[in-house]
């Protein structure tokens, strides 16, 4: 019980500011949100859309470059710190190799949801909100390399101040350019995406000086070299975070194709589940603190060859990951009718998200459990399983649930809310059973060759 204890204390001092910093991240979105809702319903829902595509390709990217994490938290666990130095700068330049694509397809989004059955207005709109953002896709992914970086060695804080001056960024520019301040136009979402890119700029830029000033990259860091566009390491590394990509990706499509099947329904089902999905998202960071928090520990012990202490601080995390997430579910089935108001929705969309939040509520702790198993996977680099685990509960069982009850039986937006749960119960149960069977007790260390 006491290097259960012991363990426990370990996790929570990395996940909390995990948590928090993802939690950040996740209000960037919902400031959004919060002040698009005060201009309408139109320009939430093209926000909400434009996000949807924008994030659907994102995700991509930022799975490619999270590729680094097993790499960087095992050789950091080693005491390796060539290594450490020469994998942040390989996933630096996947990151600016994987955001050229990604921008390519942004300009693509306003087509991409018309051909998927959105309204062509809310398209266009949706359009111009992700051409105001471009500048900052090469940002968030270089954000994205920088913090795993910092993560994998153990190190929470910058992540953690960066997010907090983005937050107060955000809402600065977003109440100037969405309502019209300092003599500037009311710019409504397409402000909204201005104040997104130029943030994320500002994060990059911020988490980058605070490394140099504070001497964060000391003793695991090389000079820039020809290796670090080495080939063979960058598949390799890529190679891993595809599969991450895929199980990110899936599992976001599925929710945004939940997204869709609302949009079909009507505009005021799309604007009730973009709010609860909104809600359900600020719970789920907890749980994602405590995965990347399972990824340094079970990493960082791997590498040092300590595989049956890795075991148990899988378990732990798994352990903590529920725990959270049923105190959030009570929470949040609680506060049913006060959290969809903070969203100032007009009745019909109000009342179609209270009713809709006591299901989200269900499915809590099965997301807890799914976010901080494939953590543990991913440490383990074994993140082609996790993506198939997510082929199989969301796209084989969850999405055709979620339409045959929402159009079929008439449930409407609680159908589609409905069907998601089943799925997510499916995959953390595949997951525990997984990780049971073959956890880090049975993994051995990676490597990439360096040279």
């Amino acid at each position: 019980m006491r290097e259960i204890l012991a363990e426990l204390r370990r996790l929570a001092v990395l996940a909390v500011p995990l948590a928090l910093t993802q939690l950040g991240n996740m209000m960037l979105g919902i400031v959004d949100m919060l002040m698009l809702g005060r201009v309408g319903r139109e320009a939430l829902d093209a926000a909400a859309l434009g996000n949807l595509w924008g994030y659907a390709v994102l995700t991509i990217g930022m799975g490619v470059v999270l590729g680094c994490d097993p790499y960087i938290a095992q050789a950091h666990g080693a005491g390796d710190g060539r290594a450490l130095g020469l994998t942040v700068q390989r996933g630096v330049v996947l990151a600016l190799l994987v955001s050229v694509p990604v921008m390519l397809l942004w300009t693509l989004g306003g087509p991409a949801l018309v051909l998927l059955g959105q309204a062509p207005h809310l398209a266009a709109e949706a359009h111009d909100y992700l051409l105001a953002q471009l500048p900052g896709a090469p940002a968030v992914l270089l954000y994205v390399a920088m913090r795993s970086y910092l993560q994998g060695r153990g190190i929470t804080g910058p992540a953690l101040l960066v997010m907090i001056l983005a937050n107060v960024v955000n809402v600065g520019l977003n109440y100037v350019l969405i309502f019209g301040a300092l003599g500037l136009p009311a710019l409504g979402a397409v402000g909204a995406g201005i104040s997104t890119g130029v943030v994320r700029v500002v994060m990059a830029a911020g988490l980058a000086w605070l490394i140099v000033r504070g001497e964060l990259h000391a003793g695991a860091w090389v000079p820039w070299s020809r290796a670090a566009l080495d080939r063979a390491a960058l598949a390799a590394i890529a190679g891993v975070g595809l599969g991450i990509a895929f199980q990110l990706g899936l599992e976001l499509w599925a929710f945004q194709a939940a997204m869709l099947f609302a949009g079909w329904l009507g505009d005021a089902p799309l604007a009730a589940y973009t709010i609860v999905l909104n809600v359900a998202s600020c719970s789920f960071m907890l749980p994602v603190g405590i995965g990347m928090a399972a990824v340094t520990r079970v990493g960082n012990l791997l590498g040092s060859d300590r595989p049956r202490e890795a075991e148990r601080a899988a378990w732990v995390a798994l352990s903590l990951g529920a725990g959270v997430m049923f105190a959030a579910a009570a929470l949040m089935y609680g506060l049913r009718h006060e959290l969809p108001a903070l969203f100032d929705a007009d009745p019909e969309v109000y009342a179609l998200a209270v009713v809709s939040i006591p299901v989200t509520a269900a499915f809590q702790v099965f997301d807890g459990v799914q976010v901080v198993g494939f953590g543990v996977l991913r440490a383990m680099g074994r993140t082609r399983q996790a993506a198939l685990v997510n082929f199989v509960g969301y796209y084989a069982v969850a999405l055709p649930l979620a339409y045959w009850l929402a159009f079929e039986r008439g449930h409407g937006i609680t159908g589609l809310w409905w069907g998601l749960t089943v799925g997510l119960a499916l995959v953390a149960t595949a997951l525990l059973a997984w990780i049971a069977a073959r956890g880090p007790s049975t993994a051995g260390k990676i490597s990439l060759e360096q040279r």
